[in-house]
């Protein structure tokens, strides 16, 4: 992580290292929501309408979503990191990237969708409806319901490599741990943090459309 993503790198090179990261996250869970998801798989090889339109819903929504996501997180990871904040500080590391993919993966979605209602005419052409299906879109995307399933949890598994990292390196700190011990006990915790975003994602979400359903 500290190779690929560095202040050093110029700016081109890193861009394309998240994007190959992104795609490498998104395309998998992609095959595997159009492998679970009734009829799905038909109605994109009859190709159509509804390939064109499951294409430009990736390309124009997916695929910029999990690359400035990562893109902020894996900035201010090797920010982070240049400063050396990764050994004296790992909780401040791992709470910023929590929270600048969050900020960044609703915001992204509320931008998208108005701009989708402007461009193409989805949700009826009505900004205000694009940004009121947006919580209880992104509430059952936990779930992997809906394709912003796919965005969430291709973001997510972008940043497993990112927490392993620091926490293995804050392991490290006290020595008392073998390497491969502590790599493994790095991955768990990893996965744990992993399902608490996506928890705390989804009661955000939750608690937006219950707003939105007493007004």
């Amino acid at each position: 992580m500290q190779r690929l993503f560095s202040l050093e790198l110029p700016f081109s090179r890193f861009a394309w290292n998240t994007l190959v990261v992104s795609l490498a996250g998104l395309l998998p869970l992609l095959v595997l929501f159009i492998a679970m998801t009734p009829d799905l798989a038909g109605h994109l090889a009859g190709g159509g309408p509804a390939l064109s339109r499951f294409v430009r819903q990736v390309l124009t929504n997916g695929v910029p979503v999990v690359f400035v996501v990562n893109y902020v997180a894996f900035f201010l990871y090797a920010s982070t990191n240049a400063r050396g904040n990764h050994e004296r500080r790992p909780g401040s590391v791992l709470f910023l990237d929590v929270a600048a993919r969050l900020v960044a993966f609703i915001v992204l979605h509320i931008l998208i969708y108005v701009l989708s209602a402007d461009w193409f005419g989805s949700f009826g052409g009505s900004r205000a409806m694009a940004v009121r299906v947006m919580a209880p879109t992104l509430a059952r995307s936990a779930f992997f319901e809906n394709i912003s399933g796919v965005y969430l949890y291709a973001t997510l598994v972008s940043a497993i490599p990112l927490y392993v990292s620091v926490i293995e390196g804050w392991l490290a700190q006290g020595r008392s741990f073998a390497h491969r011990r502590s790599r493994g006990i790095a991955v768990f915790l990893s996965l744990v943090l992993f399902v608490a975003v996506v928890v705390l994602l989804t009661g955000i979400a939750y608690l937006v459309s219950a707003f939105q359903s007493s007004n």
